[in-house]
């Protein structure tokens, strides 16, 4: 099963979480606990001389630190102000969408049809119909269309129908940046869409790129390679050792990726995601080949169209459970997943799945846990907006409310967890702080774009005591200062700054095509 090996770690994480003080104490309720002050006097100067760190001289740097319960224990000067939270964007989310739609919450793929059968002829359109499902693959299509052959179905005499109205027509949100359109970690939103890989990027097209003979074109293969994404193949095969220069674009406009460049003969094959346009008439293709590879053929055209009302359901897919989804979700930090809840949200709550109707849904939501939300304005559910703001007193506030949510172990199970090496054990923290006493510790949220980088979730101290963090960093001098963000928390993992003191600046920031920063996880999209 796609999610068994994830549904492991998980259960992993929850049953360690009961045996051992660290992640017993964070799956405390926080009002079982009690705000009792920290005998650390040095705190407050250690964490200045951290952020006194010459990159940070103009940046703003926002930084809270509370206790499991809420009690202070350290705030910089610019605590309230709205800077750009990145990808802790998600924080508020996620949790807004265990509280409204909960951990069992479960995603739907049907195929349905108004239109009699006579014989083996469907005598009318067949609507293939989404509600966002991240996590549907090519296999998955094609096992609905067994489910179609099944019934001794082998022609459609209507069209094929891409029904994605469950969420509104705006696929690509105009708070993002144009420049991001090729890359997987900023495709279109829909209501029907494909996970083109086992941790759900969606809405993308995997592209491998191998060598031939040398002075030969390179060999290209697309996933669910149907004939609507078209590949303009510029590559070469190169002196074997010679440099590898490939590279894969995606023309704003078009669905054709063009790929350019050498590839050394013998050298290893590239994989890239890149983007598809309106992801709902891709997943159509894919499913229209499944069908004519188990004996049905469609006489009529591929279109978008919308299930009738009164539609019989003839086939259906649905997802893992929510509280499943959200491993590879926020280990990878991934966009399409975050976007998709924020739709799914504002369907819930107003009946309209859009943007506007699930941020709103979530400011209103966090707003009435008790967390300030002055400094919250959200245009996307992923962070990947500039235009988002968020303040460390806000992503503070969140994660000591939420610790008394029945669903809190696998909220924080599902947090990338420092220094663990296994990709849906770590996630973006895999590389960070290993060999500390905050790796295995420190459950938290990474955020990277150019310019703003973000950290914030949970830590246990020397004392046993959970402490509760969020940094927030904006307008930085490059490298990006992660590893102060790093030297926060082994700070607070140790209570002594002299291991946080060995921590050093990172290498530059893997950046995508466009030359931006990114989360580390995107890099395989970019």
């Amino acid at each position: 099963m796609k999610y068994q090996r994830i549904a492991g770690v998980v259960a992993g994480i929850v049953a360690f979480a009961g045996i051992t003080g660290t992640a017993l104490a964070a799956t405390t309720p926080a009002h079982d606990l009690v705000a009792k002050p920290h005998a650390d006097t040095t705190l407050k100067a250690d964490l200045d001389k951290i952020l006194s760190d010459p990159r940070l001289a103009k940046a703003t740097s926002d930084v809270d630190v509370r206790t499991a319960a809420g009690a202070s224990l350290y705030a910089s000067s610019a605590v309230d102000s709205p800077v750009r939270p990145a990808s802790n964007a998600k924080l508020f989310t996620t949790t807004t969408a265990l509280d409204l739609l909960g951990t069992s919450y479960r995603f739907s793929t049907t195929v349905g049809s108004v239109a009699p059968v006579s014989g083996s002829t469907l005598r009318g359109d067949l609507v293939l119909r989404g509600t966002g499902d991240p996590t549907v693959s090519a296999a998955d299509y094609d096992t609905l269309a067994a489910g179609i052959a099944s019934r001794g179905i082998k022609t459609i005499s209507g069209k094929l129908l891409a029904d994605d109205t469950y969420f509104d027509s705006q696929r690509w949100n105009p708070h993002w940046d144009d420049s991001d359109k090729p890359f997987a970690y900023a495709s279109e939103i829909s209501a029907l869409t494909v996970a083109t890989d086992s941790v759900d990027d969606t809405g993308a097209v995997q592209v491998t790129i191998s060598p031939a003979a040398q002075g030969k074109p390179a060999a290209i293969a697309l996933s669910s390679d149907t004939g609507y994404v078209k590949v303009s193949n510029k590559a070469t095969t190169g002196a074997a050792g010679s440099a590898n220069t490939i590279a894969v674009d995606r023309p704003a406009g078009a669905n054709t990726v063009v790929v350019t460049g050498s590839i050394p003969a013998g050298g290893a094959a590239v994989v890239k995601l890149r983007t598809v346009e309106d992801p709902a008439l891709y997943v159509a293709s894919i499913f229209r080949a499944a069908l004519a590879k188990h004996g049905v053929s469609v006489t009529g055209q591929t279109a978008h169209g919308t299930a009738a009302a009164g539609s019989k359901v003839l086939a259906t897919k649905q997802s893992a459970p929510l509280s499943d989804i959200l491993t590879p979700y926020l280990k990878l930090s991934n966009n399409g997943i975050a976007d998709i809840l924020t739709k799914t949200i504002g369907k819930r709550v107003s009946g309209t799945g859009s943007w506007a109707a699930g941020t709103a849904a979530i400011k209103q939501h966090i707003t009435a846990l008790g967390v300030n939300t002055t400094a919250l304005s959200l245009y996307d559910g992923s962070g990947l907006s500039d235009d988002d703001r968020a303040s460390a007193h806000g992503v503070a506030d969140l994660l000591v409310k939420v610790r008394s949510k029945s669903w809190f172990p696998t909220f924080y199970a599902a947090l990338p967890i420092a220094g663990q090496p296994d990709p849906l054990v770590g996630g973006t923290l895999a590389a960070r702080m290993a060999g500390t006493k905050a790796a295995g510790n420190v459950h938290a949220k990474t955020g990277t774009l150019t310019g703003a980088t973000s950290l914030s979730g949970y830590v246990t101290g020397p004392d046993g005591q959970v402490d509760v963090f969020s940094i927030l960093l904006n307008n930085y001098v490059t490298p990006t200062p992660t590893d102060l963000q790093d030297r926060i928390a082994v700070r607070l993992a140790t209570g002594s700054a002299a291991t946080s003191s060995l921590l050093h600046a990172p290498a530059p920031t893997k950046r995508s095509g466009s030359g931006k920063e990114i989360e580390p996880s995107w890099a395989k999209a970019a």
